[in-house]
């Protein structure tokens, strides 16, 4: 697997509306910049993020492409009042969670239609915090059934949440996990899930380094997103002081958010989002920044303090 993956959520019109051409323009940067894993997802933009990766990458060679998706949820016409949702101007569907077999085996066929293509490289079980039962009874043996039968090429589950992606690993065949938001500068919970990964030889996908939002900025400000409603006061006012040890070491919160995530041992890709070139291009720049040893010890220093006073979540 690629270092540094593209997420695909952004493309979806996550929190605003982004240009179909602008859009395509990001995954032929980041192809160019030698990123080759793209992950996506029926829920991102419902359908819209996984129609424009795919319009995107008809024109490059599909056999050096690590393409990655989900299940969890179909999307039916949309009708009546819509549910909410952090997308923007999405088509007129609207998902459904649908952890059955039968939806799952539609889940995929829509979702290959949708991107034009004939098979994806890894399948994740998706967000199924509601649903952990019919995850474990009918998803994963679905995926599974597919792996075995070379349907598909590996297994994985993405969430949000450290409990119940563990008991996944303890007690499901994966071959990769994606946890989103659970190991970044701000939020270690992650530490014990990635041993345990590490122990059973399960790879570790990492998302939601910028926890979706609070420490993509140099200067953390009010109203800024953290899992993907509006941080807390006592958090910004940490990604803050994260902020200043960083520029104190002349680097900006943004490349500390990702380095810190791909020096961690036993991660195998960090997923990186972006809505415009300019973004893709930081973010792939941050990558590159040489970053002095003294600042990571002044960063676990802090949370060190910081996990004292409870401030961290």
């Amino acid at each position: 697997m690629s270092r540094i993956g593209l997420g695909t959520a952004p493309l979806g019109n996550l929190f605003e509306a982004v240009d179909d051409d602008e859009s395509i323009a990001v995954v032929h940067t980041a192809w160019e910049r030698g990123v080759r894993f793209f992950d996506t997802a029926p829920l991102y933009g419902h359908g819209l993020a996984e129609r424009r990766l795919g319009r995107a990458l008809a024109s490059r060679a599909r056999d050096e492409a690590i393409v990655c998706t989900k299940v969890g949820r179909v999307l039916e016409p949309a009708m009546g009042a819509r549910p909410d949702t952090v997308f923007r101007d999405v088509p007129p569907v609207d998902p459904v969670y649908d952890y059955s077999r039968d939806g799952v085996l539609r889940s995929i066929e829509e979702s290959l239609e949708r991107m034009g293509l004939d098979r994806f490289d890894i399948v994740h079980v998706h967000d199924p915090d509601d649903h952990e039962h019919e995850a474990l009874a009918t998803a994963f043996p679905t995926l599974i059934e597919l792996r075995d039968q070379g349907v598909i090429s590996r297994v994985g589950c993405g969430m949000n949440q450290v409990a119940m992606l563990s008991r996944f690993v303890d007690a499901v065949d994966l071959d990769c996990i994606l946890l989103a938001g659970r190991w970044t500068l701000l939020d270690r919970t992650g530490a014990a899930l990635l041993a345990q990964c590490a122990a059973r030889g399960v790879d570790v996908i990492l998302g939601g380094v910028f926890n979706s939002g609070l420490l993509a900025s140099a200067n953390p400000e009010l109203g800024a997103t953290f899992d993907y409603t509006a941080a807390p006061p006592a958090l910004v006012a940490q990604a803050r002081r994260l902020a200043d040890v960083c520029a104190s070491f002349g680097v900006t919160l943004p490349a500390a958010a990702i380095q810190f995530a791909l020096r961690t041992a036993g991660i195998d890709t960090v997923l990186v989002g972006a809505r415009s070139v300019d973004e893709i291009s930081a973010d792939l720049d941050f990558a590159a920044v040489p970053i002095p040893d003294a600042l990571w010890a002044a960063v676990d220093d802090l949370h060190e303090e910081s996990s004292a006073s409870d401030v961290a979540p």
